[in-house]
């Protein structure tokens, strides 16, 4: 992996079933912790087949060892967060890959925030028979998450829109 390769990404359930897909994301920054990529009005394929591209450029954030991704909405009415609880990534061939635990952080410009589809994720949990492991991992990354969010840290500092800069440079090519 390096600085401009293109990848898909792939959002897989706790049975191993293909949630949700997405075309293209850019890489533009590696760390020992995360990997940033940006798309732009990429196309989202559900797992029902329905198809929809997206309407603004976003920068995402995959980490290496926390259980969520982190999705920064460039709207044209300001910055919004969309926030999945997930397993840390992993690469498959041309594919950024992992699970989604149901669980979502939205956070709105004025920096308020919600959490989104816990009556999925209770759902999910019986149905998938999601392990107590995974019950504690997945309430202990959100409340890090909500943390992170208030103390603006991470993806919640503002100057993550510099990504942005690097992003634009490789649409050029």
């Amino acid at each position: 992996m390096k600085i401009g390769d293109k990848y898909e990404v792939h959002c897989y359930k706790h049975n191993g079933k293909i949630n949700q897909a997405s075309d293209e994301a850019i890489v533009v920054d590696i760390t020992d912790e995360y990997i940033v990529c940006i798309n732009n009005k990429v196309k989202i394929t559900e797992r029902d087949g329905r198809s929809y591209r997206t309407r603004e450029p976003a920068i995402l954030f995959f980490y290496k060892n926390c259980w969520f991704n982190i999705i920064a909405q460039m709207k044209s009415f300001g910055l919004f967060y969309y926030c999945n609880i997930g397993s840390p990534f992993l690469i498959d061939e041309n594919v950024i890959k992992y699970i989604d635990y149901d669980l979502d952080l939205r956070v709105f410009p004025n920096g308020g925030y919600r959490i989104l589809d816990n009556n999925e994720y209770k759902y999910h949990k019986k149905i998938m028979k999601y392990p107590p492991q995974i019950d504690y991992i997945v309430k202990r990354e959100l409340n890090k998450l909500i943390e992170m969010k208030k103390n603006n840290a991470g993806p919640f500092d503002k100057s993550i829109i510099a990504y942005y800069n690097k992003f634009i440079t490789f649409e050029k090519k």
